[in-house]
């Protein structure tokens, strides 16, 4: 099972960076295969992801993954069971897809 950790704050943004590095390095044995932070100072987010590699065995399923538009960004643990088919109905709506996670399905679902 992945690791996933995030946080949201008004206080002391420009430590944030550090500060979901660290939360991310504690959950290392959650995921061992890749490890990834985003944070965005100006808002006071940030989010963490331990990566354990189930389905898309490339490092494009690295997290946290943004959307095609960038407008969404995710960090995601579980399993959509019809993933392929929701894959292939965006597909024939013209989306096209970078990876074969389920993650990135999620993300341009939402996004649609």
């Amino acid at each position: 099972m992945c690791g996933i950790t995030g946080f949201w704050t008004q206080k002391d943004r420009g430590e944030i960076p550090q500060i979901i590095e660290n939360m991310t390095d504690t959950l290392i044995h959650r995921g061992p295969d890749d490890s990834g932070v985003w944070a965005d100072k100006d808002v006071g987010i940030a989010l963490g992801h331990r990566r354990l590699s189930i389905l898309d065995l490339s490092p494009k399923g690295h997290q946290p993954m943004f959307s095609h538009s960038e407008r969404f960004v995710i960090v995601y643990n579980g399993e959509v069971y019809n993933f392929k088919d929701i894959k292939k109905m965006l597909a024939e709506e013209g989306i096209g897809f970078r990876t074969d996670t389920d993650t990135e399905v999620i993300l341009e679902a939402i996004e649609r």
